[in-house]
């Protein structure tokens, strides 16, 4: 039984469709990355799979629950995360956590979970909702989230406002989720968090998944990225099937290489004429993946950061 299935799901508002036919298939325990710019349909996907908007079209099974006509078994297994969470000012977090936990009812939380998530947030439970910072803010939701050890944990730019050492406290929760066999949805910006943390990757773009797959997969589709430095200034090299070049100054050139067709073997054929003092290949980072998915005229109003 899968942790998340939907199959053509759409919407739309108004003229606008926000997601086109989205099929996903996420198996449970598994982490999965959920990328795309702003306005790509990430928040739309959430939203949906929490039953708060109806779909145009298509169908979402949460654990082989209909998600949309039975939301209330479906949410029993889930817990989730947004970027702006909206909670009770005048209520201090423990309160807070007290009221959540209530709410949730027979299926309760770990109490002594919470507590360690509480001091490995650095978070003063005593503090009124009023008066925190908006990372503390995100810290109260992520774990009063977490510390119910929910079978789905659906997360939505969960480390908005986190600073870099409550961001390694997050990834620390997220690999204990997974080795505790929880699913986990995450939507973020952070790709070094999704490159880290995520089994699996999908890429949306204008509302439709332009690409899946394990990390490896993602870069066995993609071009292999070659620096060399040169032992002469300006070297004279020619137009090659497969290969795109870029000049990084004098002497160093950097290339992007498709796989297969032998692009690879007529570069190093072009480069043996020429005195080569360096030369480095890598795998193309998530970030060089996802772009590749996007141009200009996309309008990226919300670049991807990697920390």
């Amino acid at each position: 039984m899968l942790a998340i299935r939907t199959r053509s799901l759409s919407k739309s508002y108004g003229e606008t469709l926000a997601l086109d036919h989205l099929d996903l298939s996420i198996e449970p325990g598994e982490v999965y990355g959920y990328l795309g710019p702003n306005g790509a349909g990430k928040t739309t996907t959430n939203r949906l799979l929490l039953g708060l908007h109806r779909p145009t079209a298509g169908e979402v099974e949460l654990f082989g629950v209909d998600a949309l006509r039975d939301p209330v078994l479906a949410h029993r297994r889930l817990a989730y995360v947004g970027g702006e969470p909206a909670l009770w000012p005048a209520l201090t977090a423990t309160e807070t956590f007290e009221f959540l936990s209530r709410l949730r009812g027979a299926s309760g939380v770990d109490a002594a979970y919470r507590r360690l998530l509480i001091e490995r947030f650095q978070l003063d439970p005593d503090r009124r909702i009023r008066a925190l910072s908006k990372g503390n803010r995100q810290k109260v939701a992520l774990i009063a989230a977490l510390s119910t050890r929910a079978e789905l944990l659906l997360l939505d730019e969960p480390t908005t406002g986190l600073d870099p050492l409550m961001e390694v406290a997050f990834r620390d929760s997220i690999m204990e989720a997974r080795d505790r066999g929880q699913t986990v949805f995450l939507s973020s910006h952070i790709l070094s968090e999704v490159e880290a943390l995520c089994d699996r990757v999908g890429i949306l773009r204008r509302g439709r998944l332009v690409d899946q797959g394990t990390l490896a997969d993602l870069r066995h589709l993609s071009s292999q990225t070659i620096d060399v430095t040169f032992g002469e200034p300006d070297p004279v090299l020619p137009s090659l099937p497969g290969v795109s070049m870029r000049r990084e100054g004098a002497t160093a050139v950097r290339f992007e290489v498709a796989r297969g067709n032998g692009a690879l073997d007529a570069l190093l054929q072009a480069l043996a004429a020429h005195p080569v003092t360096s030369l480095t290949s890598r795998e193309p980072t998530l970030e060089e993946i996802f772009l590749h998915h996007y141009d200009a005229s996309d309008g990226l109003d919300s670049a991807p950061r990697s920390e």
